[in-house]
């Protein structure tokens, strides 16, 4: 965009802000923020305050979603139904490949902006706008169709950041939706549907070339399909709850989650059968080959490469996002999803900036959800994010959007902070450099210096044993991926063995975090091996990530059954697991010193968070 397009743009929305404070205010008090804009429309500085300060900002709060707190000037035009060809899936593909048709469907809301026609044969330059993209396979599907705002995000994107000047595209993934070809559940078919999008996006004529990614859940995923393929035009994304790859949410150091053998075929795989004219097109190359690598990998827990299936390979995003992106990155992901567990966002966040990318992170104790949501916020149970509440919704999470988005889409303003809010199990907000923090002390506990309060050191499938560690004397505080690394001993009759670890409150009981692990992997990681019947392994065990504050004179319990959460026991584990409690065994606790004064209060919340009630 040139200058005095650009110039004009920031001038535009800051006389538009101004407007509406000056003749708007009395009727609409309590509907914007009370001190959001901190500058002028100098550029250089930033108009929203640092997320330290919002605390006694008011935001609108009738509605299922957080607003910006500026009003754009800008009208939303109708949605326009587009259909993009992608030439790169072929007869060798299957599916529509064998017609060469193969097209992905989105609906697209553009501004209303005096003078600018997007429909003319050239589009003047300070009219092309940056577009935002939500990417995933409901629209049509379980949801409304690509041409309808979906309340799952679609209007939330329309209605706060259109009239700032964004394009806004619904795009359907192959086979759901009016795309046509297969279900490809992320394999490299729908990563070439989704280039196709991203390129048609970043070069049509209403496009200043600029175009970021967001969504939650496989809508989170997509995002990381079009980092792994890479664009010019791809400036930013924003994965909320998103997998950096499928292998590696559903199989966790060889423990399989319930769903993984059938989440192709079985679950996403049906969004291709409706009964239309083109179900035959799901007989892709990558439909047929989910058939067997889900149950392939439950009975190995790898992922198939040495059979020399590329199945899985294929839908791992992270390397490759290393490889060919270059833009930024705006991790969101819920410290209680169970759903798409943090091992997605820890250590991504710091591997990412260890590579030179722009990376902040918004970690909420919020389940699979979006930071902003009431209904879902409010129903968190004890121990899984009940505590945190109301301290977890976040109504300045639009604003904090339109800013990143204003300066990696149209290049506007300062650019945003570069950092990692997280929020503890209690509710407490604090700003971090990068997640796990580097300032982080280890705390080791051999097991022959905790106690077996309950159950004994050989588990059945029905049994458990219960360990309690020293008390601590101060607050102490737990974040990141503790570890535990634990002598196991597989029965006589069996090739593995399976446990998972749950860390408790001593005094309460209340859930704090988890480990699971396939003995076969007891060195972690996706290198497995058979072991001997009755073998005795060290299993490095490493916890789902977990920010928890432990009050003085309390201390956690671990309870170690053979499985828990959703996750299926080893098939190669048919009988007991026995635990040795000796030195050799290791709980390493991460740990890092912060008072309440490291904390920050969320707009809206005027009360104090309970732990720091009391304190002078």
């Amino acid at each position: 965009m040139c200058d005095s397009a650009r110039a004009k743009r920031v001038n535009n929305r800051h006389m538009s802000a101004l407007l509406v404070l000056l003749f708007l205010a009395p009727t609409l008090a309590g509907c914007f923020g009370s001190g959001a804009l901190s500058g002028g429309p100098d550029e250089s500085e930033h108009w929203l305050r640092p997320v330290e300060e919002r605390s006694d900002l008011t935001y609108r709060a009738d509605d299922i979603f957080s607003r910006v707190s500026i009003n754009g000037s800008y009208g939303i035009d109708e949605v326009r139904s587009l259909y993009i060809s992608v030439p790169a899936i072929t007869l060798t593909d299957g599916g529509a490949g064998a017609t060469g048709d193969a097209e992905v469907h989105l609906g697209l809301w553009l501004p209303l902006i005096e003078g600018c026609d997007f429909d003319a044969g050239e589009v003047a330059e300070e009219c092309r706008v940056p577009i935002i993209a939500e990417i995933g396979p409901y629209y049509g599907d379980g949801d409304v169709d690509a041409l309808t705002p979906a309340n799952r995000l679609g209007r939330f994107l329309i209605e706060n950041y259109v009239p700032h000047g964004y394009g806004i595209a619904q795009v359907s993934v192959f086979g759901t939706g009016e795309s046509n070809h297969c279900m490809d559940l992320m394999g490299l078919d729908e990563q070439e549907g989704i280039h196709a999008a991203i390129e048609f996006l970043g070069s049509a004529q209403f496009s200043n070339g600029a175009v970021g990614i967001i969504g939650k859940s496989y809508d989170g995923s997509t995002p990381w399909e079009a980092a792994a393929m890479g664009s010019e035009y791809l400036k930013t994304i924003v994965p909320m709850s998103g997998l950096i790859g499928v292998h590696d949410l559903m199989w966790r150091n060889g423990s399989m989650e319930a769903r993984g053998a059938i989440m192709h075929n079985g679950v996403y795989g049906s969004f291709g059968l409706d009964g239309d004219s083109e179900d035959p097109q799901n007989a892709c190359e990558g439909y047929l080959e989910g058939y067997y690598a889900g149950v392939g990998a439950y009975l190995t827990g790898d992922n198939l490469a040495w059979i020399g299936s590329d199945y899985w390979e294929e839908r791992s995003f992270l390397a490759r996002t290393l490889q060919n992106y270059h833009g930024s990155v705006y991790i969101i992901h819920g410290m209680q999803d169970w759903n798409v567990d943090p091992h997605m966002a820890f250590p991504t966040h710091q591997i990412l900036q260890r590579n030179g990318l722009d990376v902040k992170g918004l970690y909420g104790q919020w389940g699979h959800d979006y930071p902003d949501r009431l209904s879902g916020h409010q129903g968190l149970s004890s121990g899984r994010g009940g505590e945190a509440f109301p301290f977890t919704l976040r109504w300045d999470w639009a604003d904090d959007l339109l800013e990143w988005f204003d300066f990696y889409l149209k290049e506007e303003g300062p650019q945003p902070r570069l950092i990692a809010e997280i929020q503890d199990n209690m509710g407490g907000w604090r700003v971090e450099a990068t997640y796990p923090p580097d300032d982080q002390n280890w705390l080791r506990f051999g097991m022959d210096e905790c106690s077996i309060i309950g159950g004994g050191e050989t588990i059945t499938v029905s049994s458990e044993l219960r360990i309690e560690c020293p008390f601590f004397e101060g607050e102490t505080r737990i974040v990141g991926n503790p570890t535990f690394h634990v002598d196991a001993t597989v029965s006589a009759f069996s090739t593995s063995g399976h446990l998972f670890v749950e860390m408790v409150q001593a005094s309460t009981g209340m859930h704090l975090g988890h480990a699971v692990m396939d003995l076969r992997f007891h060195a972690g990681g996706k290198e497995g091996e058979v072991l001997a019947p009755g073998e005795t392994v060290n299993a490095k065990m490493e916890f789902f990530g977990m920010d928890v504050l432990i009050p003085a004179g309390d201390g956690i319990h671990l309870i170690i059954t053979q499985t828990g959460e959703d996750y299926i026991p080893s098939p190669v584990s048919m009988q007991s697991v026995t635990v040795g409690l000796g030195a050799s065994s290791v709980l390493s606790l991460s740990l890092v010193e912060r008072t309440c004064e490291d904390l920050f209060m969320p707009p809206m919340n005027a009360d104090p968070y309970p732990q720091c009630a009391t304190e002078e």
